[in-house]
Order: C-alpha cells, then structure tokens, then sequence
C-alpha cells in the first residue's frame, strides 16, 4: 500500500513538472530558448540558387522579402551612402498615397500568385517615415508585422510587432553569426538575421561557407533554438503578448 501511495506521489511530481515546465517564463519560445528568424531581401538569384538547397539541406525554412518589400523599394536618398537611390525612388519625393499604394499593389501581386492574405513587410532600407510621416501607419491592417533593421534582440514581452528588428549581416564569419545564436539563447530573446547576398549578388554578402556553418549549428541546436518564418513567429508573439497583457 506504501509503495502504490509513493508511486502515486511520484507521477503527480513528474505530471507538476511537466506543467511547470510547458508554462515557465525561461521557455517563452515554443518551448525554447530562443527564436530566430532568418530573412533574405531583394529576390535575387542566389536565393534560388544557393540559399533554399541549403535550407532543405537542413529542413530549415526562411522568409524572402520579394514581398512584401514594396514594389519599387524606395529609400531616402537624402541619407549618407544613399547615392544609389535614384530621383524617382527616393521617399523624399513620395507622398503617403504613393507608397501604401504601391505597398497595397505588391500585396494583390502576391496574393494572385499564392492566394495568401497573412503577411509580413519589411522596411527598404529601414525606412519607415516620409520625411516625419511614418508610411506604415495607414496599411498596418494589411500585415501581421514588419521589420526594419536594428541591431538587437529583445525578450518576448519587449518585442515591437511593428517596428522588429533585423541584423544586417555583410561579411560575417560562421563564428561570429553562430555567437549571435549563442547570444540570442542566453537572452532568451528573439534573433533576426537580415540576409542581402548569400554566395555573391549583392554587396551586402555573406560566404556560402558562413552561411552553412549558421545553418548546421541551428539545426544541431534545434531542442534549444525555434526556427521559423516569420509570419510565424508574428503570429506567436502577438498571441503571447496578448494573453500576458489580459
């Protein structure tokens, strides 16, 4: 009678911290650590070329800003290192009713190619006002999200779902893109990792070498770290933030 009365005991001690553990602050991202969210702008070649074979190759997925990212990528041109912002493309000379058309048009442009209405924006260039306006503010119903680009990693319940952060990535080693990982998982924290070229194409780049190592290291890390698209992970971190603020 002792022994079943102890057993007893001993499951609802293992049942407890089984709950506590599905339920524990330490684990906000599915479970896991840490969330990361690998994003590639600008549709070009190499995407098809060399980033999505090395996706499958680990069962990965990643998110590709051929979409929406505007339609003709427009940034200000007033900034410094922004020679290549051409006249007719600089939001300098946009008004508000030109850019969330065009925001509006990319997303009926998609929508006709896979049938999808859930999606993601990403700030060109990290832009997110004309001149004080900010764009984005008359359009944000047409979105679950956007990111920009910041250097940063904030916890579940800092997260801005309009404002995400991005790391640019140009020329970093596997090392120190695997260090962010590292970072992100001390944190606790959501990790961005914004993607130009991969392999060559652009002059944002990282090597094909750099970019293999971060994929081999997340997906031997795949218990600690949640790697999603980020539609996913937008969706999860508003769903969170909403029953911790109720």
């Amino acid at each position: 009678m002792k022994l079943k009365v102890f057993t007893i005991f001993i499951f609802c001690l293992i049942l407890m911290s089984q709950t506590a553990v599905s339920q524990s602050p330490l684990l906000p991202w599915q479970n896991k650590a840490a969330a990361v969210v690998l994003t590639y702008d600008d549709a070009l070649n190499v995407d098809h070329t060399n980033v999505i074979p090395a996706l499958d190759k680990y069962g990965l997925k990643g998110t590709f800003y051929i979409g929406n990212h505007t339609v003709y990528h427009p940034c200000t041109g007033s900034l410094p290192g922004r020679e290549f912002v051409k006249p007719d493309y600089d939001l300098n000379n946009y008004s508000i009713r030109r850019i969330t058309d065009e925001i509006k048009t990319m997303n009926t442009l998609l929508q006709s190619i896979d049938g999808k209405t859930k999606r993601t924006f990403a700030f060109p260039c990290s832009d997110t006002k004309i001149r004080d306006t900010p764009y984005l503010d008359g359009v944000k119903n047409e979105f679950i999200a956007a990111r920009a680009v910041r250097s940063e990693m904030p916890t579940i319940d800092k997260v801005e779902i309009f404002n995400l952060p991005g790391y640019g990535i140009n020329g970093e080693t596997g090392y120190k893109l695997i260090d962010l990982v590292k970072q992100g998982i001390a944190k606790k924290a959501l990790l961005i990792f914004l993607f130009h070229g991969v392999g060559g194409e652009h002059s944002l780049n990282v090597s094909l070498e750099a970019h293999a190592e971060l994929l081999q290291f997340l997906k031997q890390h795949e218990k600690e770290v949640w790697v999603a698209p980020m539609i996913d992970v937008a969706e999860y971190i508003t769903s969170y933030q909403k029953k911790v603020n109720s």
